[in-house]
């Protein structure tokens, strides 16, 4: 779910992440229309929507259980490692 931004409240799924540039590409949000030119002769050119890179301080993950947007924490039993929601203390 996109927190800040003309998407805020909107949510989709992960596409693409960068960590270099701590940078993720959500699908179908954040989009700008990209104009591409015609490859051939004879054909024309067109107006696309292409969905922009969000930085991850502006993302949060959205649990499962409780459907809410959540800070994840970690819990481990034996040797398996877990993800589970904060506010629900439900799995991811």
């Amino acid at each position: 779910m996109i927190m800040k931004g003309k998407d805020r409240g909107k949510s989709g799924k992960v596409a693409l992440v960068n960590p270099e540039k701590n940078r993720v590409v959500v699908h179908g949000l954040n989009q700008f229309k990209k104009t591409v030119r015609a490859k051939k002769e004879g054909e024309q050119g067109q107006i696309i929507s292409v969905s922009r890179p969000v930085r991850i301080d502006n993302v949060m993950i959205v649990c499962p259980s409780c459907g809410k947007p959540a800070r994840i924490g970690f819990s481990v039993s034996g040797e398996k490692k877990q993800r589970i929601c904060k506010k629900c203390k439900g799995t991811l």
